[in-house]
C-alpha cells in the first residue's frame, strides 16, 4: 500500500487535526471508490451515505444476511436488522422514555459544576481526562442505574475497543479489541442477574420477557449502550469544546445562539462518528456504481457532513445553522438511541463554560487519538482563568 493511499493518509498527524480538506479532495475527485485494503466501497457524499443508512432492505448491519458468520457475543441492537432488531430497539426505547431524564440532567449539572470548581483555580487542566471522560462515564452509568467503574480501568479498555474499529487498516488492533470487549462483557454480565432498583437496566430487566427479546441479545445490547454512550458523549464533549475554543469568535457566538441549534452544528462540524459500515444484500446502483450483493460499504459520515451539495459553506462553524440534516448520529433503524441525551449533556457543559467561565481558553493544541472511525481527543489542555 503506497503512502498516497487516501484512507491511510487520514491518519497523518495533520489530517488527524483536521481531516476535512482531505475529505473534500476525495468528494471532488473520487466520491465513490473501491478500497483494496478495506475490501470495501467507500462513499463520501451526503446523498449516498443517507441512502445507504435508510435502506436496511438492501444494506445490512447484520452481516449474517450476506453469509458472514457472526459470533453470538456480537449480536446486539447495533448489529441486528429488522425484524430481529425491532424488539430490542423498542424495549430500549421504552426504557429510555421511562427514565426521569430531567432528574438525571440536574444531577449531572451538579457533578459538572463540582468538576469545574475543582480545576478552575489551577493554571490549566486536561479537559479530556479530567472532565469529559469522568463526566461521560458518570452520566451513562447513572442512566443505566449502576455505579461508575474505576476510570483507570475502564478508559483504557474502552479506547482499545475503539482502536479495534479500525482493524481493517491496522489488523494488529483486532485481538486486543476482542479481549477488551470480552472483559467489558464480563463486567456487564451480572447486571440482569442482580438488577438495580432504578435506571434503564431495572426497566429492561422487568419488561424483557414481555417483548420476547433474547437474553443474550439483551446483555450484549446493554454492554453496547454502556460503551457507545460513554464514547459518544466523551468524544462529542472534547470535539465540541476544542472547536469552540480554537475558532475565533465561537464562544461569543455560542452565548448568543440557541443551545440546541449550536450543539447540532458542533456535531456536524466535527462529529465523533466519522465512519460506518454496511454490507450490500441486493445488487444496487448507487452513487454512479453498481454495488453487488456481498460487497461491503464504508460510509465516510465526516465527509458527508461537510458536503457542499448539502451544506452551504460547510467548512464554516455557523452556530445558527438551521436546518441541519447532519449524519452525526446516523439515520434510519440504527440511528443513535441516546442522541438527545448526549446533545443535552454537551449543551450543559458548553453553557457552563460560556456563562460561568467566559475567559476559558485553549492552552495548547488539541491532541487527537489515531482513530478514523470514532474521532476524538487524547488530550486538550485548557484554562478557565484569564
Amino acid at each position: 500500500m503506497s503512502v498516497a493511499d487516501p484512507i491511510l493518509d487520514l491518519a497523518h498527524p495533520s489530517n488527524l487535526r483536521n481531516p476535512y480538506p482531505a475529505y473534500a479532495r476525495l468528494r471532488a475527485e473520487t466520491p465513490v471508490f473501491w478500497h483494496e485494503l478495506l475490501g470495501s466501497w467507500v462513499f463520501t457524499r451526503h446523498a449516498d451515505c443517507l441512502a445507504v443508512l435508510t435502506d436496511s432492505a438492501r444494506f445490512a448491519s447484520d452481516w449474517r444476511r450476506a453469509g458472514e458468520d457472526i459470533p453470538a457475543p456480537l449480536l446486539s441492537v447495533q448489529t441486528l436488522d429488522p425484524p430481529e432488531h425491532t424488539a430490542i430497539r423498542h424495549l430500549l426505547l421504552d426504557g429510555f422514555r421511562a427514565q426521569d431524564r430531567q432528574a438525571l440532567h440536574e444531577r449531572m449539572e451538579f457533578e459538572l459544576r463540582d468538576l469545574l470548581a475543582g480545576v478552575a483555580r489551577r493554571p490549566s487542566f486536561d479537559f479530556v481526562g479530567e472532565l469529559a471522560e469522568p463526566l461521560a462515564l458518570r452520566f451513562i452509568t447513572a442512566f443505566l442505574g449502576v455505579p461508575a467503574p474505576d476510570l483507570a480501568w475502564f478508559v483504557p479498555m474502552s479506547r482499545t475497543v475503539v482502536d479495534g474499529m479500525d482493524a481493517g487498516l491496522w489488523p494488529e488492533k483486532h485481538e486486543p479489541a476482542v479481549a477488551a470487549r470480552a472483559e467489558l462483557a464480563e463486567y456487564a454480565g451480572g447486571w440482569l442477574g442482580d438488577p438495580p432498583k432504578d435506571g434503564l437496566i431495572a426497566y429492561v430487566a422487568e419488561h424483557a420477557d414481555d417483548g420476547g427479546v433474547d437474553p443474550a441479545v439483551l446483555r450484549n445490547s446493554l454492554r453496547a449502550v454502556l460503551h457507545a454512550g460513554y464514547e459518544s458523549a466523551s468524544r462529542l464533549l472534547g470535539n465540541a469544546v476544542a472547536a469552540l475554543l480554537t475558532t475565533p469568535g465561537a464562544p461569543e457566538a455560542f452565548r448568543a445562539a440557541d443551545r440546541g441549534t449550536a450543539v447540532d452544528e458542533l456535531i456536524r462540524f466535527d462529529a465523533p462518528v466519522q465512519a460506518d459500515a454496511r454490507v450490500c444484500v441486493t445488487e444496487t446502483d448507487i452513487g454512479g456504481v453498481t454495488v453487488r450483493a456481498g460487497d461491503p460499504v464504508t460510509l465516510f459520515l465526516g465527509a458527508a457532513n461537510h458536503d457542499p451539495l448539502r451544506f452551504a459553506d460547510p467548512t464554516e462553524l455557523r452556530l445558527d445553522r438551521a436546518p441541519n440534516p447532519h449524519l452525526g448520529f446516523g439515520r434510519g433503524a440504527h440511528a443513535c438511541l441516546g442522541a438527545s441525551l448526549a446533545i443535552r449533556l454537551t449543551g450543559s457543559v458548553l453553557t457552563a463554560l460560556a456563562t460561568e467561565y467566559p475567559e476559558a481558553r485553549a492552552v495548547a493544541e488539541p491532541e487527537h487519538r489515531r482513530n478514523l472511525t470514532l474521532r476524538g481527543l487524547d488530550r486538550f489542555e485548557i484554562s478557565l482563568r484569564p
